[in-house]
């Protein structure tokens, strides 16, 4: 058991989160039956990010649409930090069930991944940097890294793996969040990297003669469209195809 001042040491200041996240915090007990909860407070602070990103979010925010004050929320959450990484954790949900095999796993991983990603967008900016992870996101973890096993990996190659799919992901991921994913004119990250490069190259082409060709020669092939997610995977998964079946 890591004792409270080594937990401290660890964790710094992060130490609220992880008592949120696993427990270790006690929840408000005297007085009425609390009429708020860690889920209802964390559910209507998603709800607001999915509408207007994480800037949206503030504890008087959050307080008014419960009907609240923001006094009431210390009760359970000490900040926005810890509000955040609480967040964080419920929309990660729990990780998905994977099929056979390393390759269809990690496969199976990513895109479920990036669903999570496209239905809260604003977890590309919230999930980075130092922070706590918590159980669920731990659990995706611990599913990647299952699916890598028996692969002949050692643990940190499993782990390197996992941390190279994942960045994979989140890149298609945030050309989505950051360009304007689900215009009138673009449904898919890749048509609306295309629709502002085509701007961009009006009256220009003669300057950017490679881009220029790359982009017609997608747009007079269907089966090149919208394929930079799944093209980068497989040539990731080939790579450690080959990195399994080589010396090393």
């Amino acid at each position: 058991m890591v004792g409270e001042d080594e937990k401290r040491s660890v964790f710094g200041d992060q130490t609220g989160s992880v008592e949120l996240l696993w427990g270790g915090r006690e929840r408000p007990s005297r007085g009425p039956r609390p009429a708020l909860s860690l889920e209802r407070i964390t559910g209507t602070a998603i709800a607001l990010a999915d509408a207007g990103g994480l800037g949206a979010v503030s504890m008087q925010r959050v307080a008014g649409e419960l009907d609240f004050t923001k006094m009431s929320l210390y009760r359970y959450v000490p900040g926005k930090n810890e509000l955040v990484a609480l967040m964080i954790d419920s929309a990660m949900g729990e990780p998905p069930q994977l099929p056979e095999g390393w390759r269809n796993g990690l496969r199976a991983w990513a895109g479920a991944l990036t669903t999570v990603y496209h239905r809260h967008p604003w977890l590309l900016g919230a999930a980075t940097g130092p922070r706590v992870m918590g159980p669920n996101e731990l659990g995706w973890t611990e599913a990647a890294v299952a699916a890598l096993a028996d692969t002949g990996l050692s643990g940190g190659e499993q782990l390197d793996a996992v941390v190279v799919v994942s960045g994979h992901v989140r890149a298609p991921a945030q050309v989505s969040a950051s360009m304007g994913l689900g215009s009138a004119r673009a449904t898919e990250p890749e048509q609306v990297m295309s629709a502002a490069l085509n701007e961009l190259l009006v009256g220009r082409a003669d300057r950017y003669p490679a881009v220029t060709a790359a982009l017609a020669s997608t747009e007079a092939d269907a089966t090149a469209r919208d394929r930079a997610d799944e093209f980068g995977l497989e040539r990731i998964l080939d790579g450690l195809e080959a990195y399994m079946g080589g010396s090393r």
